[in-house]
């Protein structure tokens, strides 16, 4: 079934066609989360399912002063995302 503008009266439909499905969420503190969503209510809490976490920290080198990027990543069974978090939820990426 193709997603379409007239489907969407309020702007969590998007959230709740995407139930059983997965998602990204950009949160606060340059985490990312993918996972299955499971639940979420009107605060955008959301519990996810077969969540892949990827965590970027920033630092500068003391001698250098160049920029270090690192990413780690993590696999997590179930988690519970408090919706004051959340800065993005995009839905799965649909197909014809």
């Amino acid at each position: 079934e193709k997603v379409t503008m007239s489907h969407f009266e309020e702007p969590l439909d998007l959230i709740r066609l995407s139930l059983d499905e997965r998602i990204y969420v950009k949160c606060r503190g340059d985490r990312e989360l993918r996972g299955k969503l499971h639940a979420y209510d009107q605060h955008l809490n959301m519990v996810l399912g077969d969540v892949e976490e990827t965590v970027t920290t920033q630092e500068v080198d003391e001698e250098s002063y160049e920029e270090i990027i690192r990413t780690s990543k993590r696999s997590i069974e179930m988690l519970f995302v408090r919706g004051d978090v959340v800065i993005l939820v995009s839905p799965p990426v649909r197909t014809n």
